[in-house]
């Protein structure tokens, strides 16, 4: 079995002994080549040669970020061809950035070397003859998206964390929910500008911001799993939260419906399902958007569409609480 392992030098929690030590794991069950990524798009360059020549696992040691460009590296072009599901590369994961919500989602230990024991075991279950895992993507137009999507307020915390991230200022679970907080209280002073389409529905002007979720929960505070559509999975349709107020006292309770250990998310101002095919979010103006928490720039429309087993993935065939 031929596998490249893929690493981010730079993620969050990555280190040099943490990558030896994965590296010489993962040469006891395959042949292995490591390459490191040294620039933003580097992972899909890498992970499309791969694809390419044939390679059977691309192990992704680094952030969301890097995995989301793995995945579009080896699925290619939103609406193209994509390589056939018995050729294509399956995807891997040992996190190593700050948030690593599309590891914990798939049921991967959020710690490396944790992390790693499964891999190993993994690969072992697939040479006696167990079969990689097929789950469902986001198809947004542009590139593929693996968990989360949005637009509106979501958009402009990844932007501002980013910013944050050029300066040199470590990325952490405080940082962003400080980010957050200053985010929501200048949307507050804001008019909504956002209309969500649902299908089979009519179009629901005045909303201030739409989630879009391709598993849950939507991200982790650190161990606590915030949740926006508890039922969506990998396995499911994609999952949508909207809101049509900020209304800071309406906020802060569906807030705590969201890190609540059994939550159950009901509000006047909320929208929300957890098994659409698609959805589009229209604005009136430019927004700002993110894709699996990376900034993507400003946008007026985003169509979001759900693709049952678009990936082969090298996971646990369910998530482990």
């Amino acid at each position: 079995m031929r596998a490249v392992l893929i690493v981010n030098p730079n993620a969050t929690s990555t280190t040099p002994a943490g990558r030896d030590l994965l590296a010489h794991a993962l040469e006891s069950r395959v042949t292995l080549t490591v390459e490191h990524t040294n620039h933003r798009g580097h992972a899909i360059e890498i992970a499309r040669d791969a694809t390419r020549d044939g390679v059977d696992v691309l192990i992704v040691h680094g952030g969301d970020g890097t995995v989301n460009e793995v995945v579009n590296g080896v699925l290619g072009d939103c609406g193209g061809t994509r390589p056939d599901a018995g050729v294509a590369p399956a995807v891997a994961v040992v996190p190593g950035g700050s948030a690593n919500v599309f590891a914990r989602a798939l049921g991967i230990s959020p710690d490396p070397i944790e992390a790693t024991n499964q891999l190993v075991d993994l690969l072992g279950g697939y040479r006696m003859g167990r079969p990689w895992r097929r789950i469902g993507l986001m198809d947004c137009g542009e590139r593929w998206g693996v968990f989360t999507a949005g637009m509106g307020v979501d958009g402009d915390v990844v932007a501002a964390v980013e910013a944050q991230r050029e300066k040199g200022r470590k990325v952490t679970a405080s940082r962003y929910i400080r980010v957050a907080v200053r985010e929501m209280l200048a949307s507050a002073r804001k008019e909504p500008i956002l209309t969500l389409h649902l299908p089979g529905a009519d179009p629901v002007a005045g909303v201030h911001f739409a989630f879009v979720s391709n598993s849950s929960p939507w991200t982790y505070a650190n161990a606590r799993p915030v949740w926006t559509n508890p039922e969506t999975t990998f396995d499911t349709g994609l999952g949508v939260f909207a809101i049509t107020s900020m209304n800071i006292w309406a906020n802060l309770r569906l807030v705590r419906q969201m890190v609540a250990r059994k939550p159950r998310l009901a509000a006047k101002h909320l929208i929300r399902d957890d098994d659409v095919s698609s959805v589009t979010v229209t604005s009136n103006t430019p927004v700002a958007c993110q894709i699996d928490g990376d900034y993507i720039g400003t946008r007026e429309t985003m169509t979001f569409t759900s693709v049952p087993e678009a990936l082969s993935v090298v996971a646990p065939t369910k998530k482990i609480d």
